[in-house]
């Protein structure tokens, strides 16, 4: 069954750039490694049990063979011309505990989706990590993957030093995909998902109507604009997608603290529906997604 979201991949133009800057919003980023035959390197920064990942191009010739194995969903297809518009969250990753059951019983209502593929990574340290994977196909295309991680959390972890992000940040708490037709998007996700379809709620702070989905202790949230904000901005600068990755932190005073003390402007301040102060940090200091930081003060 699909358990939680594994990691949002936000795609950037230069590895090392991102990773300075993201390490001036607070999280401790740390060098993934490469992904072999694909021409691509990432940056990981560590949660309690999901992470953030920055994705970059690390040699273009390597990349471009690699698109002649990459089908319709697979996340490096097209992976150029999204930076080039501007990067930012291209994929969610959804995790399972049983890859091959999850894909069989998407087969099972009538859903176009690939095999079970194995996927590795050598870490700077020399780590092996291992997964398999699978990907939507073109006949419903949805900007989400699905992973089963082969090499256990307890060794993944050895990939970064261990401590506390200085935002304080220890989990993703919801993710964001704005549409332009709530329910029909919707009841997409859901049939992909096997889940129910959900309520419709109004988010205040995206200044968007709301169908989220829960994954274990994660959201996925599918939202429609009613208002301007960051939704629609959004959805006018790329159209639909996933946008906005929204963290929880021990405390927002420290994330806020972090982030004024690095020169940053400050960030924007919205209250949620529950009560809750968030902070968002815009695309422009994101290489192009917005990232959120919600918590007691």
């Amino acid at each position: 069954m699909f358990t939680r979201i594994d990691h949002v991949m936000i795609c950037v133009p230069d590895l090392v750039q991102a990773i300075a800057q993201y390490r001036k919003l607070g999280f401790s980023m740390h060098g993934g490694g490469a992904h072999p035959g694909k021409g691509t390197h990432n940056a990981i920064a560590m949660n309690n049990e999901d992470y953030l990942e920055l994705l970059a191009v690390r040699d273009v010739a390597e990349y471009a063979a690699s698109r002649t194995t990459g089908g319709p969903g697979s996340w490096n297809t097209g992976l150029t011309d999204f930076i080039a518009a501007g990067g930012g969250i291209r994929y969610i990753a959804i995790q399972s505990d049983d890859l091959a059951a999850d894909v069989a019983a998407m087969c099972a209502r009538g859903l176009d989706v690939s095999d079970v593929t194995p996927g590795s990574r050598r870490t700077p340290a020399g780590l092996e990590l291992k997964w398999q994977s699978a990907t939507l196909g073109a006949a419903n295309a949805l900007p989400i993957f699905f992973i089963q991680h082969l090499t256990p959390l307890e060794e993944r972890r050895k990939q970064v030093p261990a401590g506390e992000h200085p935002n304080r940040v220890y989990t993703l708490e919801r993710t964001y995909i704005v549409c332009n037709n709530l329910p029909a998007t919707a009841a997409l996700y859901a049939r992909v998902l096997g889940l129910p379809q959900p309520q419709v709620v109004k988010g205040t702070v995206i200044m968007s109507d709301m169908a989220v989905f829960q994954l274990g202790e994660h959201g996925l949230g599918v939202v429609e604009p009613y208002a301007d904000g960051p939704a629609a901005a959004a959805l006018k600068r790329r159209g639909p997608g996933p946008f906005q990755a929204l963290y929880r932190t021990k405390s927002s005073n420290a994330a806020e603290a972090w982030i004024k003390a690095q020169g940053l402007p400050p960030l924007q301040k919205g209250v949620r529906n529950t009560g809750e102060v968030a902070m968002l940090a815009t695309p422009e200091m994101t290489f192009g997604a917005y990232v959120g930081f919600v918590g007691m003060a």
